[in-house]
């Protein structure tokens, strides 16, 4: 069903079972998928592209042109996946250079007034709290939490099952599995996260000891890397962690002020 009052491209397409509602927007190039349904004032920008079962709340705005003084008006793009809840007011902005994009996975709930900006990678079944703001190139990995006001900057990675306290910050990557709070410090492991999520026992003790040693160790982290290749338990979750701080182009989360992860 499309609204009478709606203003969509004749270049645009719309899956006939979509909803589109009072005064939505629809620009040249961009598409529609099966069972999304966009509501009133919703803006969708050129060249994007939204899968199926999506809801995009009112006044959401989405696929609009990149906050970059470089950007002059090029071709780039938006790809949003299935099944994403995105609230009322949230912006989320085209890549700013020819051909780039910024991508979003499944069932993500992007709430209200939360940012993501040009060329983020946002995977699937992350919570983007109320005001959170994600700057360019930022990598969100699955089942990341960033909470109410948290603000990233540009290039920084989200691992995956982090959760970023309310009105934290970081100019750092933020490891996978930790509660991160302040300004980039990691506080404790993400437990309730990690078992609501499936993690068994011994999944959570192998990581519970890598924490342990690379964070509340002593060591500076790259000694406190080499001992942990040398002397842990090597699992598939601890061997992500590892490559992730191996990867890391920022620098990561430190653990100063954090209660203690003590090894089994």
């Amino acid at each position: 069903m499309i609204d009478l009052t709606a203003r969509i491209s004749a270049t645009a397409k719309v899956a006939a079972d979509a909803e589109i509602g009072p005064n939505v927007i629809i620009g040249d190039h961009s598409s529609v998928g099966s069972g999304t349904k966009v509501m009133a004032n919703a803006v969708i920008g050129p060249w994007t592209t939204i899968g199926a079962n999506n809801t995009i709340h009112y006044g959401a705005i989405v696929g609009h042109d990149p906050q970059d003084f470089g950007y002059k008006g090029e071709e780039s793009y938006v790809e949003i996946g299935n099944g994403n809840i995105i609230r009322e007011y949230v912006t989320i902005h085209r890549g700013n250079r020819p051909g780039t994009k910024t991508t979003i996975g499944d069932n993500n709930f992007f709430m209200v007034q939360s940012h993501v900006a040009h060329n983020c990678e946002v995977g699937s079944n992350i919570i983007l709290a109320g005001g959170s703001l994600l700057a360019g190139h930022v990598v969100v990995e699955d089942r990341a939490i960033i909470s109410g006001n948290c603000v990233v900057h540009q290039f920084c990675r989200i691992g995956k099952f982090a959760m970023m306290r309310g009105l934290s910050r970081t100019s750092r990557d933020v490891p996978p599995y930790c509660i991160m709070d302040e300004t980039h410090t990691v506080k404790t492991l993400n437990l309730v996260g990690l078992r609501r999520n499936g993690f068994d026992q011994p999944r959570v003790r192998a990581i519970k000891n890598a924490f342990a040693l690379l964070f509340r160790s002593g060591l500076n982290l790259k000694n406190a890397m080499t001992k942990a290749e040398a002397e842990l338990t090597i699992t598939d979750d601890v061997r992500y962690l590892l490559d992730f701080i191996k990867n890391s182009k920022r620098g990561i989360c430190f653990g100063r002020g954090a209660a203690s992860i003590e090894f089994d």
